[in-house]
């Protein structure tokens, strides 16, 4: 395939080196705002740029209908106008929060675990996210899916707020720390217990790979995604 990157920061190099290794060809590595002159024709576009020049990007894509994988976090509020430009478009979108396989399989388990505590009232719930102090945004994209996987099993929770749980808002304690990749645990605390699940990230990797195989498989479909439509999940 023909691969567009938008962004080219850390996370950008790391892609760039898999994507070749996968045999494809990347045709732009661009830091300025895509135009049909320079993304060089690709086949898909893969998104990882910062929070403030996320949308004018992937819109300018969509609205040159190439299919777009979005990494970036912290842009949401115009998910939705982004969604509907892709179908006006006949292209594809997919946004990520993160992209690693076990991620996205730790999303999964906190959904089964919520679904089992929703009518345990000895146990409080509580999120704690970890990331390298260059980390722009608060909390993150990652922990904001958790608390929507949280949301949709269990009602006692409808919105998340930063800092400790309180009545329907669900806590979410962000930490910015040193060089760590990621790390997401959520905590559910009784007066006798606690039961943790923690998912710690070792280098970006994952996260590259997983937009990789999203691209390979977004190509000629039409229409949103999520990372659990790649993995069958």
């Amino acid at each position: 395939m023909k691969i567009a990157l938008v962004g080219y920061g850390k996370m950008g190099k790391i892609i760039d080196e898999i994507a070749q290794k996968r045999g494809h060809e990347v045709v732009a590595r661009l830091k300025e705002t895509p135009t049909a002159e320079n993304l060089n024709n690709p086949d898909v576009v893969i998104e990882f740029s910062l929070p403030e020049v996320a949308y004018n990007n992937i819109k300018a894509c969509l609205e040159n209908k190439i299919p777009v994988i979005c990494g970036t976090t912290g842009w949401l509020e115009k998910k939705a106008e982004i969604e509907k430009l892709a179908v006006d478009n006949d292209t594809a979108f997919l946004y990520g929060s993160n992209f690693s396989l076990g991620v996205n399989l730790f999303f999964a388990l906190n959904e089964k675990l919520a679904a089992l505590m929703k009518n345990v009232d000895e146990y409080s719930c509580q999120l704690e996210e970890i990331h390298h102090i260059h980390k722009k945004d608060a909390p993150s994209g990652t922990a904001i899916s958790i608390a929507e996987g949280i949301f949709k099993n269990n009602p006692k929770f409808d919105a998340w707020k930063l800092d400790e749980t309180e009545n329907n808002q669900l806590g979410i304690f962000a930490i910015r720390e040193d060089e760590v990749p990621g790390t997401h645990s959520v905590f559910y605390r009784s007066e006798v217990d606690e039961i943790e699940i923690k998912h710690t990230a070792f280098n970006r990797n994952g996260f590259a790979l997983g937009a990789v195989v999203a691209a390979e498989w977004i190509k000629d479909k039409r229409g949103n995604f999520e990372m659990k439509d790649v993995l069958g999940l």
